[in-house]
């Protein structure tokens, strides 16, 4: 295993989640994931700092061992809030990562894996996946384009000319609280308790299923495409992107919210993410792509 040269078109790249680390390697020259390189494993986010950070090693260095690649350095889409600059963790209250608070995770990582601090580069998680699909996805073709991360929390960024950069929509306010606790699973949670007193133990994936025939989960859905209607008519007044796209799992419920939006929304171009769980890798490796003396190079790919 070598690192740190470079000669090399390769980049280590992971997207860490509460739950998992999906680590691959990301080919610089053609912008795309090795898929055949890619490693996705469940953690406990909620242990002592040691753990994580051992779950986090020991992934890193089997790709690196598997694939026998020398890598110019390692990204990593991470969850905030977080100095992605200085590499340091700011999680808190979030009940994960917590024990990571106040480290220098840069610091930690480049000694892993023997490369300079400066080889090891972070980006939100969020802004990853958008910039991913804006690059190699569903946002190739636009100059301006506004993404946003429907998931666990509600991520947004926007980018121009493929520079992407989070706006962090999630906490501005809206109605009783911020714009997260209305465009997130926990509403959708939330939401449907409150309608029926029962309890879906499958998050959105549960809820869609039952869309079919279900009109209560059918107005749910048509309730959640009011409310990012609602909440997006002014940064869209404001940004004025060619096209909305729309990654993270409840993307995957689309067809039951996506007709219903009405105002800015229902005259833009709506895209659906194409990249899935390459979109984060993608993403924050693209980050090398614009550093000086890893832009241009001739190796093969080959795994």
């Amino acid at each position: 295993m070598q690192t740190g040269s470079l000669s090399s078109p390769y980049i280590l790249t992971a997207d860490i989640g509460g739950s998992h680390i999906t680590t691959a390697i990301y080919n610089a020259n053609t912008r795309t994931i090795l898929r055949e390189s890619m490693i996705r494993t469940g953690l406990v986010s909620k242990g002592p700092a040691t753990g994580i950070l051992t779950s986090w090693s020991d992934v890193f260095l089997q790709i690196l061992k598997d694939t026998g690649f020398s890598v110019a350095g390692l990204t990593v889409a991470m969850p905030g809030p977080f100095d992605y600059e200085k590499g340091i963790s700011y999680i808190k209250g979030l009940n994960k990562y917590e024990a990571l608070y106040g480290m220098n995770i840069k610091e930690f990582l480049a000694g892993l894996l023997k490369i300079p601090p400066q080889q090891v580069l972070f980006r939100n998680d969020a802004e990853s996946a958008i910039a991913g699909e804006v690059l190699m996805g569903a946002g190739r073709g636009y100059s301006s384009v506004m993404g946003i991360t429907l998931g666990t929390g509600f991520g947004s960024a926007f980018s121009l000319d493929k520079i992407t950069k989070d706006i962090n929509l999630g906490s501005e306010p809206y109605k009783e609280t911020i714009a997260d606790d209305y465009l997130s699973t926990r509403w959708f949670l939330k939401r449907y308790h409150e309608l029926t007193g029962l309890v879906l133990t499958d998050d959105v994936r549960e809820l869609s299923a039952l869309a079919a025939e279900s009109a209560v989960a059918r107005g749910i859905f048509k309730e959640f495409a009011a409310n990012m209607s609602e909440f997006l008519s002014a940064p869209l007044r404001h940004y004025q992107p060619e096209a909305l796209i729309i990654c993270g799992n409840i993307a995957k419920a689309a067809e039951y919210f996506v007709p219903h939006f009405t105002g800015e929304l229902n005259s833009l171009t709506i895209k659906l993410a194409q990249l899935g769980e390459d979109a984060p890798l993608i993403g924050a490796a693209a980050q090398f792509n614009d550093v000086p003396g890893w832009t241009h190079f001739d190796i093969a790919t080959k795994l």
